[in-house]
């Protein structure tokens, strides 16, 4: 399928921190979710993707065109919710509302009203004088109103209470079902990614560790219980041991196979859950 986004060779150096080179594509009626530590680089890849913060060197293509010229007419094609909206305070919701709906032909009022009455909020308060949580439901509110082809969100349930998280997991898939669409998202939270997400992008450092399809990588990686004590030096395969008698292993075939041939029983073995196996990514040496 034609990729809707493309990244070719993208780098950027801010100070000390060096982002790429990252190579990336998108393709349409798909969930990416961006994975990294705090400073990894995600919400400044999501920056360039929006063209708020300059490259130093690569492309970004939106449908086969490079985003970087004087006409911004494909930013009517992507919605973008930045962890904090700036410059919003001495508006109240009606009035964000009206500035919004003003930019995209594909705004959706009565998905806007539906979005408000469902996270309950109040559109007549200025935006500072709401909580944390209902500033980001209201953000949230006016990015998914506009119905754009692709949606980008970053953290979008940091501040939200437990409920008004479910309740947005159940909304974004179903924002993907209203049309052929495709979601970028970036969160720390595993219940986000493992509920969302079809592909995800892991970066450490800066650095892209790779593109990876979600239930592909959970089928990766295995731990092991075995009846006999490993050699102290590692087996192939192996990403972590806990004493000498638990491996866990992200090449379930060659681990298996060495275990076999040097005669090593296991009692069980058990697949890992999606936050263990990303913490092992992020810890593990480039």
């Amino acid at each position: 399928m034609q990729p809707w986004l493309e990244i070719m060779q993208l780098r950027k150096t801010i100070d000390d921190f060096q982002l790429g080179p990252i190579d990336l594509s998108f393709e349409p009626g798909t969930i990416h979710a961006l994975i990294g530590k705090n400073g990894a680089g995600k919400s400044t890849l999501m920056k360039m993707l929006m063209n708020l913060a300059k490259k130093d060197e690569g492309q970004i293509r939106l449908f086969g065109q490079s985003i970087q010229n004087r006409d911004e007419s494909w930013k009517q094609h992507i919605s973008y919710l930045p962890q904090t909206l700036i410059g919003c305070n001495s508006f109240n919701g009606l009035e964000l509302m009206k500035l919004t709906s003003h930019w995209y032909s594909t705004w959706d009022q009565k998905y806007f009203d539906q979005l408000v009455q469902m996270f309950d909020i109040p559109l007549r308060k200025l935006y500072r004088n709401l909580s944390q949580g209902v500033q980001k439901k209201l953000s949230i509110a006016l990015t998914l109103a506009c119905d754009t082809d692709i949606l980008i969100l970053d953290e979008p349930t940091a501040h939200m209470d437990i409920p008004s998280k479910q309740m947005l997991m159940d909304i974004l898939v179903e924002w993907m079902e209203r049309s052929e669409k495709l979601m970028i998202i970036a969160s720390h939270q595993t219940d986000d990614i493992r509920k969302l997400a079809d592909y995800l992008i892991v970066l450490k450092n800066g650095q892209l560790l790779g593109k990876f399809e979600k239930e592909e990588l959970a089928s990766r990686y295995k731990r092991y219980f075995l009846q006999q004590p490993l050699p102290n030096k590692p087996i192939p395969g192996e990403v972590g041991r806990k004493g000498k008698q638990i491996v866990i292993t992200q090449q379930q075939e060659n681990t298996e196979q060495y275990l076999i041939e040097h005669q090593y029983d296991w009692i069980k073995a058990e697949s890992l859950e999606l936050e263990e196996i990303i913490t092992i990514m992020l810890n593990q040496p480039i």
